[in-house]
């Protein structure tokens, strides 16, 4: 049994050791310079698609990790995200005094507060999520698809009953609306601190994932289930776990989008379903890592795209996916085993 043991950290160091994926980001950022022209506009587009590919990020995580350890493809993630921003809207709405003042510490503290409601509420309606409607059909791929296209249908009619069907703004706090001048070049405030919280997700996981004894059953549940239940440990209880986490940083990834857009609308979840399977698929469906550089490589070809070419930004992130899987059939980090 022992020596069976090491195989997958072994697979897990390979999979690490592949830099060349991250040479993807810098080499994106280079081409567009010159494309680009002027270095001030450069530097905007660039941390704008930074931000964005950030936020995407913490959306797509909790997904493609659901899919490494669960093998389930959650078509009803979108739910969570639409969730998460409404929350965040009734939230921020209840304390105006605190998202108009001027003073950055109340502007926190309400952002704070609202992703905590978020994340809270979020987490706990993935729990039921995944006891009603994913557990009936574990193992069934086709079953799956449906009955979690079904629950968003619901959901997303829920959230109509509760906050109505039209579009309602979702307005930034004071101190976080303009940008900041850095020479000629302008990035808005907004992004900066979605950049931080982007950056302290991935942090977080990676940490757990790589430092923790939590984070080393899931990796190894994720190439080698049948291996982690023979050692007596209850993979079950660690898929309601990470199934809650995974919703609970859609809830989180709804906030940011919300705000980002500064508008939101029941239908906001399933819009952007799409984009989070082409980042999942770009980075390896179940890998992490390979999320975190598929929704930053799709975040600043979406912004650079639009700049240079508007009509080609429209298709750009599907036209990315292919040459991605030209390359690499199996996404940037294809998870062993799978």
């Amino acid at each position: 049994m022992s020596s069976s043991i090491p195989t997958v950290p072994d697979e897990l160091a390979k999979v690490r050791l592949d830099r060349i994926p991250l040479l993807l980001i810098p080499a994106l950022a280079l081409v567009a310079m010159p494309l680009v022209g002027s270095l001030s506009t450069w530097v905007t587009l660039t941390f704008a698609g930074l931000a964005m590919g950030l936020i995407i990020f913490i959306i797509a995580s909790g997904l493609t990790l659901v899919f490494g350890l669960m093998d389930v493809l959650n078509f009803g993630h979108g739910i969570f995200i639409t969730l998460g921003a409404f929350l965040a809207s009734t939230v921020l709405s209840r304390m105006p005094n605190w998202t108009t003042s001027p003073a950055l510490l109340p502007n926190l503290s309400a952002l704070a507060l609202a992703i905590l409601v978020a994340m809270l509420v979020v987490g706990l309606v993935g729990l039921v999520f995944e006891r009603v409607i994913i557990r009936p059909v574990y193992g069934q791929g086709l079953k799956q698809i449906m009955i979690t296209m079904g629950g968003m249908i619901v959901g997303v009619e829920l959230i109509k009953v509760v906050w109505g069907a039209q579009a309602i703004p979702l307005l930034l706090p004071t101190a976080f609306q303009g940008s900041l001048l850095f020479g000629e070049a302008a990035v808005e405030k907004y992004r900066l601190i979605a950049v931080v919280i982007g950056l302290g997700v991935f942090g977080v996981m990676y940490w757990v994932l790589s430092r923790t004894k939590i984070g080393l059953l899931i990796r190894a549940g994720v190439h080698d289930r049948e291996m982690v239940e023979s050692l007596g440990y209850r993979i079950g209880r660690l898929f309601v776990g990470v199934f809650m986490a995974g919703a609970a940083l859609a809830g989180l990834g709804g906030v940011m989008w919300g705000l980002y857009q500064q508008s939101i609308n029941p239908g906001m979840g399933s819009a952007i379903n799409v984009l989070l399977l082409i980042v999942i698929i770009i980075g390896g469906m179940g890998s992490v890592g390979g999320c975190f550089i598929g929704a930053l490589m799709v975040g600043l070809v979406s912004n650079y795209a639009g700049f240079l070419a508007p009509k080609v930004a429209l298709f750009s992130d599907i036209l990315l996916m292919v040459i991605v899987l030209l390359w690499r059939p199996q996404g940037l980090y294809p998870v062993v085993k799978r």
